[in-house]
């Protein structure tokens, strides 16, 4: 589990101290992730900011060439995906997924808000958790 950094603490590599991400990086992914739920139908439906942020990570480990968990299902009815949690990511990998989510939504029409020029809601506002 180390190797692909769900917890935040010793690099596996070279053991120097990983840094979490920041609560301003949080809040600008949960920004982007609501002007893409506000903005965007997928497979036919509107979808909330946190099955955009899965999807959206999902997408990202992908395309960085990691590994997604998939595990059996508990009473064997198919397979589970166990989706990388945000708020265990380095502050690099919020940087780079920030970045993917960015470069996303612009590719696909996505008119993000400009943060020094457009209120954003708390960062409350965007998570269920404190």
């Amino acid at each position: 589990m180390g190797e692909r950094g769900y917890l935040v603490d010793k690099c596996p590599k070279c053991g120097h101290t990983l840094h979490q991400r920041t609560t301003d990086q949080n809040a600008k992914l949960h920004a982007l992730l609501a002007d893409i739920a506000g903005q965007k139908e997928w497979a036919g439906q509107s979808l909330d900011v946190e099955t955009w942020k899965r999807l959206i990570t999902f997408a990202w480990e992908r395309a960085s060439n990691e590994h997604v968990a998939m595990f059996p299902r508990l009473d064997g009815a198919g397979m589970d995906v166990l989706y990388r949690r945000t708020s265990r990511m380095t502050k690099q990998e919020m940087i780079d997924l920030i970045e993917y989510t960015t470069a996303w939504a612009v590719e696909n029409g996505v008119v993000l808000r400009d943060p020094d020029i457009d209120e954003l809601p708390p960062v409350e506002a965007y998570t269920d958790a404190p």
